[in-house]
């Protein structure tokens, strides 16, 4: 069943898009203190598209990210209070009580290991607000994880290019089946695990 393909040329049109900075730049800002999906759905097919512009993108990415991670910390720090009711409804509840405890541990390296990482950043800005963590250390570590982060899928679609492009083209219903297959064994992994 062809489900992702349409989605991915829909993807790369967007990424062609005259307005596409402004549409990856709010995004990784929103993504870093509220909004679930991540930039990187955007950033790559904007590289793909645009290889020449790669690094730019990387660079826009990264600071609006760490904008918004700087939002986060505000959201934690100013208005704790009024969104913890509707956070602890939220599938996120147990990453902030996670991101507590890392903080609690590790400090600076848990910021920079959540901008890195596929963790939700957005609770560690939130949490590093909350826990008042130094906001130079935080800030500094946001840049270097995030900017790791998105500077590695800029140069990979790059690197890879029109080839890359072409191949993902042709795998993507494959790809995108085979990770609703893995998210659907991790969600069942989960709930046998808790049990």
């Amino acid at each position: 069943m062809r489900l992702f393909s349409p989605l991915y040329t829909r993807a790369m049109q967007w990424a062609r898009h005259r307005h596409a900075p402004i549409y990856l730049g709010s995004m990784s800002f929103a993504e870093s203190s509220f909004f679930p999906m991540p930039p990187d759905v955007m950033l790559a097919p904007m590289c793909l598209a645009r290889p020449e512009r790669a690094w730019r993108f990387a660079l826009l990415t990264t600071l609006t990210s760490v904008a918004g991670g700087l939002a986060g910390y505000a959201i934690g720090y100013f208005a704790f209070e009024s969104i913890a009711p509707w956070l602890q409804t939220t599938q996120y509840w147990a990453s902030y009580q996670s991101a507590v405890d890392w903080f609690e541990n590790y400090g600076f390296w848990a910021v920079f290991i959540a901008g890195f990482s596929p963790i939700p950043y957005k609770v560690f800005t939130i949490a590093a607000g909350v826990l008042s963590m130094v906001l130079l250390p935080f800030a500094l570590a946001s840049l270097v994880g995030r900017g790791a982060r998105f500077y590695l899928v800029a140069g990979l679609m790059k690197w890879g290019g029109a080839r890359m492009e072409s191949a993902l083209h042709r795998y993507v219903d494959r790809l995108g089946w085979a990770t609703v297959a893995l998210v659907g064994a991790g969600l069942l992994l989960t709930q046998v695990w808790k049990e």
